[in-house]
């Protein structure tokens, strides 16, 4: 087990993401069905890049604590994981095969999570094209009640779009456990 420093914890704008007047994510004003739930995705997938900007590979790899096989670089496959799953198979219809994952490999996204800077920026490159496709179905979309079809049943857009809230909420909640244990930076 690694010993990690001890970090003295204290809250100051110099420890979050950003100061309040350079925060990228929305400051709320969200009007109507479609704007508020791409708004608050748009958000948690905007803090999802700050709270690992500034790591090397090997922070980003860097796992919680056993037997727990969490990292930041882990969240990034698996978020990509399940964009593709979301958009592209459920909403989308196409078959596909899981990044990251195989029947043999469930859990892929976290356990083969290794501090390769190429393995890093892949991971990175491989969100960002699936949230491009996931904003370009949303933004397809004549409503949010545009059907998708999971496990055999007609699911909604928007049902779609909270399950997605949802995911990125409960996750960035790791990622600031993860990210405090880097180095000291806490959540915001």
């Amino acid at each position: 087990m690694t010993d990690y420093p001890k970090i003295e914890r204290k809250f100051g704008w110099r420890d979050v993401w950003v100061a309040p007047d350079e925060d990228p994510r929305s400051d709320g004003g969200l009007t109507g069905e479609r704007a508020v739930l791409t708004g608050y995705l748009r958000d948690y997938r905007l803090t999802l890049t700050l709270k690992c900007e500034g790591l090397d590979a090997e922070a980003m790899a860097r796992r919680s604590v056993e037997p727990s096989n969490l990292s930041l670089l882990g969240l990034v496959r698996h978020l990509a994981g399940v964009e593709q799953h979301w958009f592209r198979k459920v909403m989308a219809g196409e078959t596909i095969s899981r990044h990251y994952r195989t029947d043999d490999n469930p859990n892929g996204d976290f356990e083969d999570a290794a501090p390769d800077p190429a393995m890093v920026a892949e991971a990175w490159a491989t969100w960002r094209a699936e949230v491009g496709f996931a904003e370009r179905v949303v933004d397809g979309a004549p409503d949010m009640d545009l059907l998708g079809t999971v496990h055999g049943k007609p699911i909604e857009l928007r049902e779609v779009l909270v399950h997605m809230i949802e995911e990125y909420a409960r996750h960035l909640g790791h990622a600031d456990f993860l990210r405090e244990r880097i180095d000291g930076r806490v959540g915001q």
